[in-house]
């Protein structure tokens, strides 16, 4: 079931991105600028599958995802990335 109002089809997921890290842990601050993409977020939705296979990852995943994964969409103010499955790497 989904965790957000949206309701991916076939074998695509909605991902909320974890946020980016703001200090470094020698305790430096980083500006937004410098901020590096996250490639770790939660599945908030995933669809059924796509021919007959089912999904393997599920919402409340967390997992990896390729850098220049996914499509940015904005719901309520808050960001998520839409992709397909074969976009993740792994589930942690």
């Amino acid at each position: 079931m989904s965790k957000v109002g949206m309701k991916p089809i076939n074998d695509r997921v909605v991902i909320k991105p974890a946020p980016a890290e703001e200090v470094t842990s020698g305790g430096i601050i980083i500006p937004d600028t410098a901020k590096e993409k996250p490639q770790r977020g939660e599945i908030v939705a995933a669809g059924a599958g796509k021919d007959g296979n089912m999904m393997t990852v599920q919402v409340g995943d967390t997992v990896l995802y390729g850098k220049y994964a996914g499509q940015k969409v904005m719901l309520d103010g808050q960001e998520y990335l839409i992709m397909r499955e074969d976009d993740i790497l792994i589930i942690l």
